[in-house]
């Protein structure tokens, strides 16, 4: 069994641009959730013809062991395989990911499109739990273990079907700006 151990932020402003490494377009589905933290999640890769990849895929199941830690398991099945179950997933997202060249663990940044945009999150996988972190300046917000911010959370409730409040409430309002992430 793999561990994923994951720290999550907000992000503002385009800092994180200077950091790239690659890109990727991802779609992704989820075909199970639960309460408890339970996920079954389908993730196409679409190709990229100026990367001359081909589109990949992969069925991933994933389960919170703490705030910070999942268990998870990741299959890799094909493309075609992939869009079909995408098609029966009661939720979907889609995002462009990227990846940084920062320390202290893998990062990677999505910025999420069509209901979800113009969010901005970066994510961390470390070694362990308690690793040291330093944080870059565009890091704004830490929202490790929140579960309205999962990705699996705005598959189902986007963030642009968010009251104004709730995001009053998280302090996120006002955060992301269309213009400084394109």
């Amino acid at each position: 069994m793999a561990l994923e151990i994951e720290r999550r932020f907000l992000v503002r402003g385009t800092g994180w641009r200077e950091h790239i490494l690659w890109r990727q377009q991802l779609r992704q589905g989820y075909l199970q959730g639960s309460a408890d933290g339970v996920t079954v999640r389908v993730r196409l890769q679409e190709e990229c013809r100026e990367a001359a990849q081909e589109a990949r895929a992969w069925l991933t199941l994933k389960a919170r062991v703490t705030a910070i830690t999942r268990a998870e398991f990741e299959y890799p099945i094909p493309a075609a395989d992939a869009r079909e179950l995408l098609d029966l997933a009661a939720a979907s997202l889609s995002k462009e990911r990227y990846g940084l060249d920062l320390p202290g663990g893998d990062w990677v940044l999505d910025v999420f499109e069509a209901e979800n945009a113009p969010l901005v999150v970066a994510e961390v996988e470390l070694e362990r739990e308690d690793q040291e972190l330093v944080l870059p300046p565009w890091c704004h917000r830490e929202i490790t273990g929140r579960g309205e911010l999962s990705n699996a959370a705005l598959a189902r409730r986007p963030w642009s079907r968010w009251p104004a409040a709730e995001r009053l409430d998280l302090g996120v309002e006002g955060l992301c700006d269309e213009k400084d992430i394109r």
